[in-house]
């Protein structure tokens, strides 16, 4: 019939998504991980089969754009956005680590692994001077190797993964610096929602430094007292500079408020969520209790934001089709 699109228009929307879209995968597993950090174990259940449904339809999508649509998956592949593929695959195995899942977790690491390093390199190849904050995420994505890294050593008593993980912590702050070098300070106050990963790497950086000392046991011994204690003042330190980040950018929020839903916002989210599981696991990790009250309070933050911003991605999702459906 004349006028008839071959899609549906669901699919039409589907397939017009920017990469950036992984961090919704992002915020909610790292919430999921959150949820369970704190006992709520049904939420956190919820959380982690909704990261998991995103997470296999942005699979998916991958897969056919690398096959099928060569031109558009290198074009993606040079933007920031498409590290979240990685970021997205080291949350999704650490959440399935806490669950016991381990071999589930060590395919995850092995595929982020096999993702990381061609992505990084395009996307870094792509970076300019005064870049939102997507920049970013090279931090994000090295860190979240370390998390997993770290957390299946413990399970695992894997030493040489312990190791591993500790070179990627320290090479993901190493891009972090550089990556503020490209970063365009006025996107505080003008960014859509990217801007928050500023913060946002330095609390995964925190949650890998944090794993790292807690991979450490009797029957795993892998850092001498120097080190250990290096390794935990580094991470603290992190902690302190994302929670000044986190404040930062909250006066911004304050001042400029931008309320229109962009996709980008859940790079907000994340951000949020991974502050309040850094600060959960540094407690822990450092033995330094107060923290868990903090923690507690920015997760249940994390927890209203995203659902504003689920609100939001309704709603456009709804107008996105209705523009696309047939007429």
């Amino acid at each position: 019939m004349a006028g008839t699109s071959p899609h549906s228009p669901l699919r039409v929307w589907w397939t017009l998504r920017p990469p950036a879209a992984g961090a919704a995968v992002m915020a909610t597993g790292i919430i999921s991980i959150g949820l369970h950090l704190t006992g709520h174990e049904t939420l956190s259940r919820v959380a982690l089969v909704i990261t998991c449904v995103a997470w296999l339809g942005l699979a998916a999508e991958f897969a056919v754009r690398l096959l099928r649509q060569r031109a558009r998956w290198a074009a993606d592949a040079g933007t920031p956005g498409a590290l979240t593929a990685v970021a997205a695959t080291t949350v999704l195995g650490t959440r399935f680590s806490a669950l016991g899942r381990q071999t589930l977790a060590e395919a995850l690491l092995a595929l982020s692994a096999l993702l990381w390093p061609p992505l990084t390199v395009l996307v870094v190849g792509h970076w300019k001077r005064r870049m939102p904050g997507g920049v970013f995420l090279c931090c994000v994505a090295t860190e979240g190797l370390a998390v997993l890294g770290a957390t299946l050593a413990a399970a695992e008593s894997a030493a040489w993964l312990a190791h591993t993980a500790l070179v990627l912590f320290w090479l993901g702050l190493v891009l972090y610096c550089v990556a503020l070098f490209h970063f365009d300070p006025r996107q505080v106050l003008q960014g859509a929602g990217d801007q928050w990963i500023a913060g946002g790497a330095l609390a995964i950086s925190a949650l890998a430094g944090s794993k790292l000392v807690a991979a450490d046991s009797a029957r795993l011994y892998l850092w001498n007292d120097d080190d250990l204690g290096v390794l935990r003042a580094v991470t603290v330190a992190l902690l302190v500079l994302d929670l000044a980040w986190y404040a930062v950018l909250l006066a911004a929020e304050c001042v400029r408020p931008r309320l229109r839903y962009d996709v980008r916002r859940w790079a907000t989210v994340f951000p949020m969520g991974m502050t309040a599981v850094a600060a959960l696991s540094v407690s822990t990790a450092v033995d330094v209790r107060w923290l868990r009250t903090p923690g507690d309070v920015l997760l249940w933050i994390s927890v209203a934001a995203l659902l504003a911003v689920a609100v939001g991605a309704a709603h456009s999702a709804r107008a996105a089709v209705r523009s696309t459906a047939p007429r």
